[in-house]
């Protein structure tokens, strides 16, 4: 009984702080804080897939309650980056990074994430391509590694990859060359017995070479240089023009683009010429 008093006490002064202190913060919504892989380990015991299955549980509720809330969450790639260091071979986080994260974020830690999901699982082309994409078009744009990424897939046995996918690395490889440097490397595979199945997307790759990016634009206005492209490529590749007058003429259809408008000399010029003084007021009639 002489301890019972002491205990009441400790258990009332417990529950007294708990009831004024401050609510600690979601670590999955704030800066503050997210563990590392390693300290999880400890407390893991042996059981890291199932431990990071409950991370992303925890991460999948904080991105469903942003939703409700409106507040903007930000830190699902590193939840991810979290679990896969502790079952690597957890495909769902892979898959949510890579569909979900918008191309021109500047937080680039699902690059680590989708690295790890390329080495684990380098059959899944789906995931290839959301990482090219990223890489590509991302803060800090790379298109030869977005290359390096899909060129596996050109030859791949997988029967489910389309064509355009297979060619997807080529199409980032021309992206990152001049235009003149582009159109010789698509002359060059238009000829090659490999690419031959795939002639018709060199035209639209040759399209987009010379300046024509807009996906209707061979549709609309340009649907003649489009045509001209198009019978040039087939001519070419029928040896019924040479590789010199093809080239030359392929190059002379680049889109020029129409410098803006310069309004600083007609500006200059309105400011030099002098304005016509206004007479002044005739006050014969007021005397």
């Amino acid at each position: 009984m002489r301890f019972l008093v002491p205990i009441v006490l400790a258990v009332a002064l417990i529950a007294v702080a708990f009831n004024f202190a401050k609510p600690l913060p979601d670590k999955f919504t704030e800066d503050s804080f997210l563990p590392k892989a390693s300290s999880v380990k400890y407390l893991a015991a042996g059981n890291d897939a199932s431990f990071a299955g409950l991370l992303w549980i925890k991460g999948l509720t904080s991105l469903g309650e942003s939703f409700l809330s409106g507040k903007e969450y930000n830190h699902l790639s590193h939840v991810a980056n979290l679990c896969t260091e502790l079952d690597s071979l957890f495909y769902t986080p892979y898959y949510f990074v890579g569909s979900i994260t918008p191309i021109d974020t500047q937080d680039t830690t699902d690059f680590i994430v989708m690295r790890r999901a390329l080495k684990n699982f380098p059959d899944q082309w789906r995931l290839a391509v959301a990482f090219a994409l990223r890489l590509s078009k991302g803060p800090f744009p790379n298109p030869r590694a977005a290359a390096d990424v899909m060129r596996p897939y050109f030859d791949s046995p997988d029967t489910t990859i389309p064509q355009h996918i297979r060619l997807m690395y080529r199409t980032f490889e021309l992206d990152a060359e001049q235009t003149e440097t582009a159109l010789e490397m698509i002359m060059n595979d238009v000829m090659q017995p490999r690419f031959k199945k795939f002639r018709e997307s060199f035209y639209n790759k040759t399209f987009r070479v010379l300046g024509y990016r807009g996906v209707n634009s061979r549709m609309g206005a340009d649907s003649t240089k489009y045509n001209d492209v198009k019978n040039t490529i087939d001519a070419f590749a029928d040896g019924k023009v040479s590789p010199r007058y093809a080239f030359a003429h392929l190059l002379s259809l680049k889109k020029v683009e129409e410098p803006a408008a310069d309004t600083t000399a007609a500006v200059a010029e309105e400011a030099s010429v002098p304005k016509a003084e206004e007479p002044a007021a005739d006050t014969t009639a007021n005397k």
